[in-house]
């Protein structure tokens, strides 16, 4: 690792003025480019304290060896040049978008002599006019099908249209009419490259024009009594208006613009972008990346934008271009993107109306795509190994941790203090052994004492579990601490059950018993269920099952405290690492400085997505408690009072104030309920402090617990 004061220029001989720089390594290669308003001022961050650094940055300036600019003129040129030198040396540190999939285009050749119409993937190709991308090749076969009928511009390939201009006999397209058959010589090269400039006005947006023409000379024919004429040109139009109606319009101003929005976390990001021509979307594309690079959401915006239109010219750079958030030097993009198409472009974020809401489509679509790529990233057996492989490389330890738990505290000020306990084996969730728990030594905010509590509650039942079945090891000391023989899941002392057995939860769905142990061969699946600490049909008894990993959400006090449980019961086969949300940083026991995994780590990947997990699960349980406590009422502290004869007392009396104001005897006659019970009932709301009285702070009244109001 190198040091980054071994090559930091001197004081001085950095420019004050715009320009682009490459950071080298050792062996010379390029491994980040960046651009600059003042190359002096931007250069002087990357040596200042590495302390201070983004931890991607920091990685950068230790891998790099050497330093060097140039100078440009302005900072549009700085931004031209900067995706250039991207381009040619694709730089490990920089953000680089990959297309998520191979997208078609309708093309039309228009730098051969006949234009050809047909769908295309990859690079552009000069003199060729695109139009898309599309989601499907099909989509295109389908307009161009319906298009012919009134451009019936060649498209067939080359091999055929040699064959039909030898033999004299056009393809069947010819003689259907789907073709003008310039191959035998129907139409002249000048007739069929207008037919073909006729064909991409019409594509482009330009079709309000075309069908009044036609519906003028369907008019025409009609009054000359050229039926056939008219009929024919009648089908033309309704042809048009199918393949017009294949993209629903979007903006009634006939706009055209890109709308580009982001979704991203602290390790990826993904971008979609919809293409509006017309009013009309006319193609869609995603691209996702990995965030190599400190890098914010506008920064990720103006690398779409250089990779986008960074070989575009013309009316392929719309006139407008939407996006989440404009780029650190707007105006010098917005100039860059101007010269590109040859007019103004306007570059700016939405504000209202249907361009907004488009935005917001376009954000759900690319918060969708960062979704699924995510999904498909965490299903590959071999990249999960390789997370696993990597943990236990970067944390020391002696084998793969095919067994993660990871813990997180979650209240509100303080309030409703509970934690989750998440499982993951061999990479994959195992919801059925999911745990949540409730706060109960103290009150109040402290999540490092909180997670002691946790962590030893949890470990406290795993050797409790070890001595009922006789699996404690010879000469192995009991802890100090007595178990608590009183612990239960049910009550939430220690742990209530995870989603698959505590009802429907968010994705519903309950671990299968051997789920997500890939790795493991026969002999190994079938120890497991000979442990003496699992149930007949395999499932693990409640915490009998310990991990080879713990994760705590937090950073070194956390991992300190979830250190100290384990100490003080005598276990140290367990290892421990905490995650920080704020620089991803993973910490160790007994460590002063974190350990900082790869930015491309798939091991880094997976602490992330359990850590998220962990957090989500124990969010949703706070949020439940709470408001479980907001809508509870003294009946519920009534003995014996089940929710039906609730209803029912609130049935009768119409209001929980009316049935405060219920004498016993008035109480008794609610059919089911009975003496012991109304006594029960008027005892519970004796001991409740009464209700301060709802303000309709419109009208000053004072409303009624049902609903209804009454004048004071």
């Amino acid at each position: 690792m190198a040091d980054p004061s071994s090559y930091r220029p001197k004081p001085g001989q950095i420019p004050d003025s715009p320009g682009v720089y490459r950071f080298r390594d050792d062996h010379r290669r390029v491994i980040y480019v960046g651009k600059a308003k003042s190359l002096r001022q931007r250069l002087a961050n990357y040596f200042q304290d590495l302390a201070g650094l983004h931890p991607r940055t920091r990685t950068m300036v230790t891998t790099a060896a050497s330093v060097e600019w140039t100078v440009v003129s302005t900072e549009v040129e700085a931004l031209q040049l900067e995706y250039s030198w991207i381009k040619e040396y694709d730089p490990r540190f920089n953000v680089k978008y990959r297309d998520d999939k191979s997208y078609p285009f309708l093309a039309v050749t228009l730098n051969e002599e006949f234009p050809r119409v047909q769908v295309m993937r990859g690079a552009k190709k000069k003199g060729v006019r695109y139009f898309g991308p599309y989601g499907h090749a099909w989509a295109i076969r389908e307009t161009v099908d319906l298009m012919l009928r009134v451009f019936p511009v060649r498209t067939c390939s080359a091999g055929v249209f040699k064959n039909a201009a030898r033999t004299g006999r056009p393809c069947l397209l010819g003689y259907i009419g789907k073709c003008s058959a310039p191959c035998v010589g129907r139409v002249t090269p000048e007739e069929h490259r207008e037919l073909a400039e006729e064909f991409c006005d019409f594509m482009a947006g330009r079709t309000g024009t075309y069908i009044r023409r036609l519906e003028q000379r369907m008019t025409d024919a009609a009054e000359e009594m050229e039926y056939e004429k008219a009929a024919r040109l009648r089908d033309d139009i309704g042809a048009l208006r199918r393949a017009m109606e294949k993209n629903a319009v979007v903006l009634a101003d006939a706009t055209d613009a890109d709308l580009i929005a982001v979704a991203e976390d602290e390790l990826e990001a993904a971008v979609q972008i919809f293409h509006v021509r017309g009013g009309r979307v006319r193609g869609q594309r995603g691209w996702v990346t990995d965030k190599v690079e400190a890098v914010e959401t506008a920064g990720l915006v103006e690398h779409a934008l250089q990779q986008l239109y960074g070989e575009e010219r013309g009316d392929a750079v719309p006139k407008e271009v939407l996006v989440p958030a404009l780029p650190e030097d707007a105006e010098a993009v917005g100039q860059w993107l101007s010269e590109r198409r040859g007019s103004h472009v306007s570059l700016r974020i939405p504000q209202r109306g249907d361009k907004k809401d488009l935005m917001a489509t376009v954000g759900r679509n690319a918060q969708q795509s960062l979704v699924l790529h995510k999904t498909k990233r965490a299903s590959d057996l071999t990249t999960r190994s390789r997370a696993l492989e990597e943990i236990a490389e970067a944390l020391g330890l002696d084998s793969a941790p095919l067994r993660i738990e990871c813990f997180d505290i979650s209240h509100l000020q303080g309030d409703d203090v509970v934690a989750s306990m998440v499982v993951f084996e061999d990479g994959l969730a195992r919801k059925g052994e999911y745990r949540r728990f409730q706060i109960k030594t103290f009150e109040g905010q402290d999540d490092v004492r909180s997670m002691h509590e946790v962590i030893g509650r949890r470990f406290r039942r795993y050797l409790q579990e070890k001595e009922r079945t006789g699996e404690w090891p010879e000469g192995q000391d009991r802890p100090e601490e007595p178990l608590e023989s009183g612990e239960s899941g049910e009550s939430g002392e220690l742990g209530e059950p995870g989603e698959s057995s505590a009802g429907p939860a968010e994705s519903g769905e309950p671990g299968e018993p051997l789920a997500g142990v890939g790795p493991l061969d026969g002999l190994e699946r079938l120890d497991r269920l000979e442990q003496p600490g699992r149930e007949d049909d395999g499932r693990p008894k409640r915490f009998a099952y310990p991990p080879q990993l713990v994760v705590v959400d937090g950073g070194q006090p956390q991992v300190a405290a979830a250190k100290r449980a384990l100490d003080e019961l005598g276990i140290d086969d367990v290892a421990v690492c905490g995650l920080a949300k704020r620089l991803e940083e993973v910490w160790v026991p007994d460590e002063s400085d974190p350990v900082v995994l790869p930015r491309s780590s798939e091991g880094l990947y997976l602490l992330q997505r359990v850590r998220d997990e962990a957090h989500r699960f124990a969010i949703t349980y706070q949020r439940a408690k709470r408001a479980k406590r907001v809508r509870s009422s003294p009946l519920d502290d009534v003995p014996g009072l089940g929710e039906s004869r609730k209803q029912s007392l609130i049935k009768h009396f119409g209001s929980v104030k009316k049935l405060r104001q219920a004498t016993i005897d008035q109480i008794c006659e609610v059919p089911g309920v009975g003496r012991k019970t109304a006594e029960s009932v008027v005892v519970a709301f004796a001991k409740a402090a009464p209700a301060a009285p709802a303000v309709n702070t419109a009208t000053g009244e004072i409303m009624e617990d049902n609903g209804g109001s009454t004048h004071d």
